[in-house]
């Protein structure tokens, strides 16, 4: 386990996937992502500087968070759309008074085990298919020869 995070953009869907594994029960996980903490990682000093967060954190509730982000005062909020402690949070974020529509951000936390066995998982079942489609064409390929044989002879 590294720590490197990991972020990819889909850009025709809108979407951006990030990943990191963190050295942390998924309960201690949810704690950081839930509460003021945020302030001590939701940072980027000079850039974007997170000072203050609060949060009603329960669907429907409500969050905001302020800093100074390129040398100006922001302010974020959202709301809570699911909350499924200590395994999912959902909520949308936007700029305060942003006439913008609100993003959705989506964390969901898997034990590094489960995710290593699902890893694990994926990884043997696209082996096998690659095998198993390699062993058809193989073996089809003796039979397309035979039966184009046939038709020309």
């Amino acid at each position: 386990m590294d720590g490197t995070a990991r972020a990819v953009a889909d850009l025709a869907e809108g979407q951006i996937l990030a990943s990191v594994e963190v050295a942390a029960p998924p309960e201690r996980v949810f704690r950081a992502l839930a509460s003021d903490e945020i302030v001590n990682w939701w940072v980027r000093p000079g850039v974007f500087d997170t000072r203050e967060w609060a949060g009603d954190v329960r669907v429907g509730g409500h969050w905001e968070a302020s800093g100074i982000g390129g040398g100006r005062p922001y302010t974020l909020e959202g709301a809570f759309l699911e909350v499924e402690p200590p395994r999912k949070l959902v909520h949308t974020w936007y700029p305060s008074g942003a006439p913008a529509a609100a993003t959705t951000v989506a964390y969901v936390l898997e034990a590094r085990e489960v995710c290593s066995n699902t890893c694990i998982g994926w990884e043997t079942s696209f082996e096998r298919l690659a095998d198993l489609l390699a062993e058809r064409a193989t073996s089809m390929g003796p039979q397309r020869e035979q039966r184009q044989r046939r038709a020309g002879s």
